[in-house]
């Protein structure tokens, strides 16, 4: 790829370049840096729609701000490809998302431009008001703070937490609201729809600015007197207008919306508002998948596309139609299966129909199914409410951000044992997107709950046995964690029967060394033991296999036959190893009299970085290779 193919965007590593342009060249460089974007991940998938559709905005903040010793906290990041390219990672942007290379988020420990964490939704606000305070309190009044919150991000109650302190804290904030009407599917609730329908007179909006700095420069103008201006202003715009605007009702001062892919009149906005005393929101539109054509009619595909053909926009799809289906697929499918015979069960998530597969059930039955958009904590409350009027939801959340409802699966669901269905999608590794979104702590963080019930499938028949069981009279708050991607199954339907809660099964009859496994890793533990059988004929069932498939309860007839027959017991986990299946098992064995030498195999006690599942398995002991050898050192 031709790195110097254009003109501006060439001349660009840091944003003190940009901001060497005039005002007039920078739609030229938000079209070539549109086309770089395109032209990247073409070849390199990634997040796409999202950076497409923040383009100008990018651009108009780092070229209005001196950045990075001004701050600009970035929410959902995988808006932010722009962003990178424009802050000394253009050149190695064809390694993002892989081993190694750019990370998939932006992240303080690669780019002092990127200044907080940012993988999960609507924490913008409350960073940003933070580092606001912080400048003040630590000698750096002149320090400008931007939140850009979008994507669905508002529709998050942890953004509504920031806003309400935001109201109440001295500071002058900028919060930048990316409006495009999206998340990863169309953006819901009533929030959106207010988006939708706000407006407020750009000319106004300019007077009344001119008006403050006027009286602020005569001193007629402090905080208490601003505030109390602020306060009738707002009223007498809402009489007058018949519309309550819900930011300058907390004493945000309201800017939009305007177009926010015109880069001139955004960059003339935010200069306005760069030095105004107080809180302030500017809303801006945007298209998601803004100048590719194909993104903007179908945002959905487009945020994460795989690789395509930049001139066609034909998608490089590769023929799986002889692979075993995706977890997530047989999730779909058979909940609509479950959801015709037992009209108790509802459908719900926070803003993932079309990731995890609930659009099968919300296109056949639209009135049974809730997308309440990027909140977590509330799809789990939610779900509570409506099992304890008698409903049966199944309540689906990727795992990394249930762990933002944490306290709602405790306090709203395990205490009275309520009967939810909790399917943790996308747990242990997840690949390219990182630390962020590895589902590598649930095992860990829900063992400790009373009254859970805690299940892993090996397969997709074990999927669907276990939804059918979860469903059963009497279940209460049930969870079950699968991973992102394809099973191992191309015949994947099979009967529903129900499995007993609590049992484990064998998959391999043994008598040297015992290997527990819960979860799909298992089938790399079958191959690591057929590899050493293959290899040394008189190792034949030297090892024994079992799927304990229920973390919790335990199993503890099969735990009793393991510590009373095994002197070396192997756990393998796709999660972390302190405190999850492998520690649940060395305390039953504690408990119980049994003193085996125990190896757990499992995520290390850090944050795994991004790249493939079959690197970041290959690094930490979890590929077959490894688990073969952790085997062998046993049997000797």
């Amino acid at each position: 790829m031709d790195k110097n193919k254009y003109g501006l965007l060439s001349q660009i590593k840091y944003p003190s370049e940009l901001r060497k342009l005039s005002v007039e060249q920078l739609p030229e460089l938000c079209r070539e840096l549109r086309q770089d974007i395109i032209d990247e991940v073409s070849v390199n998938p990634g997040h796409f729609a999202s950076s497409l559709g923040v383009v100008e905005i990018t651009v108009a903040l780092h070229y209005v701000f001196d950045t990075p010793e001004d701050r600009i906290v970035w929410d959902v990041g995988h808006q932010a490809y722009g962003h990178k390219i424009l802050t000394g990672r253009r050149d190695t942007f064809c390694t993002n998302r892989k081993m190694g290379g750019v990370r998939p988020f932006p992240s303080p420990e690669e780019s002092p431009y990127d200044t907080f964490t940012c993988g999960h939704a609507s924490n913008s606000i409350s960073a940003a008001l933070g580092m606001a305070v912080a400048a003040r309190k630590s000698g750096h009044p002149e320090r400008h703070v931007v939140a850009v919150i979008g994507d669905g991000a508002m529709s998050g109650g942890l953004a509504f937490e920031g806003l309400n302190n935001v109201s109440s804290t001295p500071n002058d904030l900028l919060i930048v609201l990316n409006d495009n009407d999206m998340s990863i599917d169309h953006a819901v609730g009533g929030m959106e729809k207010y988006l939708l329908n706000l407006d407020t007179n750009e000319t106004y909006n300019r007077l009344r600015f001119k008006a403050s700095q006027w009286l602020h420069a005569k001193g007629y103008l402090n905080d208490d007197r601003r505030k109390g201006i602020i306060r009738l202003n707002n009223a007498l715009k809402s009489a007058i207008s018949h519309q309550q605007n819900i930011f300058e009702g907390m004493n945000i001062r309201y800017f939009g919306p305007f177009d926010g892919h015109n880069v001139k009149e955004v960059v003339r906005i935010m200069r306005q508002l760069k030095d105004m005393r107080g809180p302030k929101l500017l809303h801006l539109h945007t298209v998601k998948g803004k100048g590719y054509e194909p993104a903007e009619k179908a945002a959905t595909i487009w945020h994460a596309p795989g690789r395509f053909d930049p001139e066609t926009g034909e998608r490089i799809v590769p023929d799986t139609s002889n692979e075993p289906p995706k977890f997530q697929e047989v999730f779909g499918h058979t909940l609509l299966e479950l959801a015709r015979r037992n009209p108790k069960i509802v459908g719900v998530t926070p803003a993932m129909p079309t990731g995890c597969s609930m659009n099968i059930m919300m296109k056949e039955m639209p009135d049974r199914v809730f997308d309440v958009g990027i909140a977590e904590g509330h799809a789990v409350t939610f779900s509570g409410g409506m099992a304890k009027d008698g409903l049966l939801p199944f309540c689906n959340i990727y795992s990394a951000f249930a762990q933002r409802a944490y306290d709602n699966i405790i306090h709203d669901l395990a205490i009275l044992n309520l009967p939810v269905v909790l399917c943790l999608d996308r747990a242990g590794l997840v690949g390219e997107d990182g630390p962020t979104h590895h589902g590598a702590f649930d095992m860990a963080a829900l063992r400790p709950i009373p009254n859970l019930t805690i299940a892993s499938p090996m397969d997709e028949h074990e999927l669907r046995k276990l939804m059918y069981t979860a469903q059963q009279p009497g279940m209460g708050t049930f969870v079950i964690r699968y991973p992102r991607g394809r099973g191992h199954l191309v015949d994947w339907q099979c009967p529903l029967d129900e499995i007993a809660v609590g049992t484990g099964r064998v998959i391999h009859e043994g008598t040297d060394v015992a290997v527990i496994t819960i979860g799909p890793i298992g089938y790399d533990v079958e191959s690591a033991i057929q590899q050493i059988e293959s290899e040394d004929p008189n190792r034949k069932n030297h090892v024994a296999h079992y799927d304990l498939r229920f973390l919790k309860p335990l199993d503890d007839h099969l735990l009793n036959e393991v510590g009373s027959r095994f002197k070396h017991v192997i756990t393998v986990e796709d999660g972390v190893r302190n405190g999850g299946m492998g520690s649940a098992v060395l305390e039953w064995m504690s408990d119980h009299g049994y003193h085996p030498d125990v190896v757990r195999l499992g995520l290390p006690d850090c944050f795994v970085e991004h790249g493939t599942v079959a690197q970041l398995r290959e690094k930490w002991g979890l590929d077959v290779p490894s688990i073969k050898k952790t085997i062998e050192e046993s049997l000797t």
